[in-house]
Formats: structure tokens, sequence, C-alpha cells
């Protein structure tokens, strides 16, 4: 879920950061304000200066994004998906897919469309970028809002373009390399706002898996399907989550999912008790060990750094947190920051009481 679903296709229901959450999450010894000196006389770096477009720092890809939205430049874009192709690197193509298929991508005259006139329709990268763009597009049209907020109007241009999409995720699938499992995960998206039904979801599964067993975009999406927001419940969200931690190798990073499935379901009415439960501890350790294990550079690591710092101060364990949070610190575009209307207000809110907790202990 985002409020930028156009950065990385994280579908969801925006939650607005409220005056009683503030007042609910800023208590204890230390005053906010005091607590955000600290933080910056640390080295971190304030609020205004928190990126909500990224989850960390990739200059090759903020510098083609850049490229492509100031001057209309598609060639630094096409570069980078070209790279992923030839590397068969399906994590980084997934990502930058995601990162450069935003809405704007999709309007008329963008330099999508530009970069298709120059490629021809049956360019691999292109074709990706446009299956996602267009996905984007249509969640960007739903808005955020719960169902009963959405109007008959935004509700019949997601509609109208969404169904769009499994036309195009075809296409993609079509022309580009075996194995790359990138167009199904557009499906999955495709998937989820359609309403297909658990069997349809199954086989697009088995198309994904039979490529990427392992993919932390995927099991993402799959896993925000599977939630009881969606189609599924939290039982069937966490069996998933659990079932396809235990059988990834260390540094897959899906440890991080049934994290991620307790948060889907246990935050919004978790008291500090529950996050300290012994078996969140084993969860967040878990977690811990198999980000510890991932390449340095894989481009999910960020991601799931933004929500162990996160549980980490949940749980007392500020040190630890601080840690992570020295990682990422400057981009917010992440899990469980992006639920919420001012990100880069919720990062620092939790990221000063890890800084305020490591002074109390």
């Amino acid at each position: 879920m985002t409020v930028e679903i156009a950065r990385l296709i994280v579908v969801g229901l925006v939650v607005a950061v409220s005056v009683v959450y503030y007042r609910r999450v800023a208590g204890g010894p230390s005053s906010p304000r005091k607590s955000a000196r600290r933080a910056e006389a640390l080295g971190f770096l304030p609020q205004s200066a928190q990126n909500t477009l990224y989850s960390a720092s990739d200059a090759e890809l903020e510098q083609a994004a850049r490229a492509a939205a100031a001057r209309g430049s598609w060639e630094p874009a096409a570069r980078l998906l070209a790279r992923t192709r030839e590397q068969r690197d399906w994590a980084r193509r997934s990502h930058y897919a995601n990162v450069l298929g935003t809405h704007r991508a999709a309007q008329p005259g963008s330099w999508l469309d530009d970069w298709e006139k120059s490629a021809g329709p049956d360019d691999p990268d292109a074709a990706l970028v446009r299956a996602r763009a267009t996905v984007s597009l249509a969640w960007h049209l739903r808005g955020g809002g719960w169902a009963k907020d959405t109007s008959r109007e935004q509700v019949s241009g997601f509609i109208g373009t969404l169904t769009q999409a499994p036309r195009l995720n075809a296409h993609a699938l079509k022309v580009n390399p075996d194995g790359d499992p990138s167009p199904y995960i557009s499906e999955i998206w495709t998937a989820l706002g359609l309403n297909h039904p658990h069997e349809r979801m199954h086989r697009i599964w088995e198309e994904v898996t039979a490529r990427d067993p392992h993919h932390f975009g995927a099991h993402s999406a799959a896993l925000q399907y599977w939630c009881a927001k969606w189609h599924g419940s939290e039982n069937l969200a966490a069996s998933f989550a659990r079932e396809a931690a235990a059988k990834a190798p260390a540094g897959r990073l899906l440890a991080a999912l049934p994290l991620i499935a307790w948060y889907e379901h246990r935050d919004s009415a978790a008291k500090g008790d529950d996050f300290r439960e012994p078996y969140v501890f084993d969860m967040v350790d878990a977690a811990l060990t198999d980000v510890s294990a991932a390449p340095p550079d894989h481009p999910d690591v960020p991601a799931v750094r933004h929500l162990l710092a996160y549980f980490l101060t949940r749980q007392n364990r500020c040190a630890e947190a601080l840690q992570q949070f020295r990682l990422v610190d400057g981009y917010v575009n992440a899990l469980p920051w992006r639920y919420y209307a001012d990100p880069a207000a919720v990062y620092c809110l939790w990221r000063d009481r890890a800084v305020a907790g490591v002074r109390t202990l």
C-alpha cells in the first residue's frame, strides 16, 4: 500500500497522519523537538531533507527518472533496463520498472511515448515499463481512499484503465526474455484490482515461481492479495508469508514477509506489549539475520531495513534500530512510512524516538 502507487506499485488504502496518532506515539521522556535536535546532532537528516520518492539512494536510477520527468529523455532509463535484462537481474529489473513506470509515464505525450516510437512496439524494456505505468495510472485514478469514499468517477477511471493491463502484461511477457517474472508481478496488481478469484491468482503465482521462486517484490505483491483487506484473510496472509520464508535461502529477504503480514493485520490496534511478544521478537530476529545475509546492493534491502527500524523501535531495541535508520536515512518511500499522508514526518517521529531511547537506556 502507498500514497505514491506510481513509484513502487504498492497498492493500499492511505491512512492519514492525525493529531491523535502523534499524541499516541510521541509521548515519552524526551520531547519530539528535543529528540529531533539530538538526531540532527548525530548526523541524521531533518524532516525537510527526506526524499519521499525512493526507499534508498540509487544515483543512476534517480538520474534516469529525473531526465525522463524533466527533459523527456528516455535513453538513461532504457540503458538501465537493458542492463538488467542482459544480466538477468530480475530483482533490480522489476524494481526499476516500478520506479520508472509512474502514472505520469502513462500519460499521452510522455517520455515513454517517445521511447516506444523510437524503439518500436516490441522493445522488451519499454513494453515492461508501459505495462507497469498503466497499472500505476489505474491506481492513481482510483485514489487512496477506502472503497466507501471512492467516487463513481474514480471507480470508472480505475476499472477502465486497469482492464487494459492484462493485454499489456501479456505483450510484455511475450517480448521479454525467458525467465523474467516482472510482467507477472504487474499481473498480480492487476488481479488484485480486478478482483480475480483465488484460482486465477494461483495460476499467476505458478508462473512467477517457475521463473524466480524467491523474488521479494513478487512475494510482497502477492502477500497484499492474500491480506484480509483485499482477497484473503489474516490466516491466509500469515500462512503464505511463513511458507515463503521457510523455503527461501538466506539473503533473499523473505524472512521479512511474516513481519509484513503481522503489520498489515495487527499494527493499527496493537499496543506496545504486542510488539514485544516473544514470537514477534523471533520474526524480527529472523529478518535481521536475513538482511545481514543479503547482498548489500540488493534493491530490496532498504525496504526491509525500514521495516526493521520501525519494529526495533517499538520493541525498545533502540540502539539496533538506529543501526538500521543510519543505513536508510534520507529516503522514506517504504513501509510503514508510506502508509501515511506525510511519510517523512512519521519516519522522523520514530527515528527520533529511537534516538531518545538510546539516551535513556
